[in-house]
């Protein structure tokens, strides 16, 4: 699958077995009566018990569409193979629903080897290009003026190969907005230039110091959240957290350079320390500076744009009232033709 590829429901063939190939349907095409037959990554499996104490098993299965409960309601059955966590498994069950949400009634469940799938069919990716957004947010590097904001950029985007292929297969999230193969791109991309209308808008704006936090300030998410498939919080990034490992990791990148002036350091510290606007939402500081008052502003665009167009694509059918968002504080809905 190409970068460019979108994360919709299309169907593509995949070859299983001894030289069979059959159609994939996508989880996020699943109906309630749908009988499955096809390989997923098992995201996550948990023992359980019902109020009756009778063992069963939690399963999240997902492809590049998405995730969906799963139940094994008969886990010492002999068609259900041993698998594990991160494991690509053959399933074969039944789509019911319970409580208006899907789930997968798992009958069997076969551990495919190598070769019998295409692991970038099951992990999300960004519906754009992610070399051509890379290659855009390098021009917006050449752009900048001031040498030590310049050396400092080209040190984590162009001279640092292990960063930079992090930074582009990096989600933005574990979940929220931009939670996909390309996400911490796709976002950071669309913050700057966010940043650049700014700066165009209101001149007074230091174009250099805010175009450089813009790349700059989620570059700890590299180090906060681990790489597909697994896509979750580090121990770090539970100790820490992206905002306070992105100011160090700006810190130790900065020594490097000689003659680096402090107070552009700190300004450049704040801007990332304050990017989330308040401390209820996990900012160490509040926006002190302009250039960190818009930084925190564009971000906060982009999130939640991002995170009302995921929900419209994920309930498409749906021509009703979404109901209450905790992000939004609002009952949500479509815009009406």
């Amino acid at each position: 699958m190409g970068a460019k590829a979108k994360r919709t429901g299309i169907k593509i063939s995949l070859r299983i077995g001894l030289g069979k190939v059959k159609s994939m349907k996508y989880l996020r095409d699943l109906k309630e009566g749908d009988r499955v037959f096809d390989i997923y990554l098992c995201k996550h499996r948990q023992a359980a018990v019902t109020k009756n104490g009778k063992a069963y098993e939690n399963v999240i299965l997902q492809d590049r569409t998405g995730t969906m409960d799963a139940k094994i309601w008969e886990p010492n059955n002999p068609g259900i193979g041993e698998f594990d966590v991160f494991d690509y498994i053959e399933v074969y069950g039944d789509v019911n629903s319970f409580q208006s949400t899907l789930q997968v009634s798992i009958k069997r469940i076969r551990v495919c080897k190598d070769g019998e799938y295409n692991p970038e069919d099951y992990l999300p990716v960004s519906s754009k290009s992610i070399d051509g957004m890379y290659q855009e947010l390098l021009g917006i590097v050449k752009s900048i003026g001031n040498p030590y904001l310049k050396q400092l950029l080209e040190g984590f985007f162009v001279q640092d190969e292990a960063f930079a292929k992090a930074f582009r297969n990096s989600s933005a999230a574990k979940t929220v907005h931009h939670g996909f193969v390309g996400g911490l791109l796709e976002h950071t991309l669309s913050v700057t230039k966010l940043c650049d209308y700014y700066c165009g808008a209101y001149p007074i704006l230091k174009r250099d110091l805010l175009l450089t936090v813009a790349m700059c300030h989620d570059i700890g998410k590299t180090k906060e959240i681990s790489p597909f498939p697994e896509n979750d919080y580090t121990d770090d990034g539970q100790l820490l957290g992206h905002i306070v490992m992105g100011a160090q990791m700006v810190a130790e990148r900065a020594a490097r350079i000689e003659g680096f002036p402090h107070t552009m350091l700190a300004q450049v510290q704040h801007c990332i320390l304050a990017h989330h606007g308040k401390y209820e939402y996990g900012s160490p500081k509040i926006p002190a500076l302009m250039e960190a008052v818009a930084l925190n502003y564009a971000d906060d665009t982009d999130a939640k744009l991002e995170t009302f167009k995921e929900l419209l694509e994920n309930n498409s059918e749906n021509q009703g009232w979404f109901g209450y968002n905790r992000l939004f504080e609002s009952n949500l809905r479509a815009t009406r033709d």
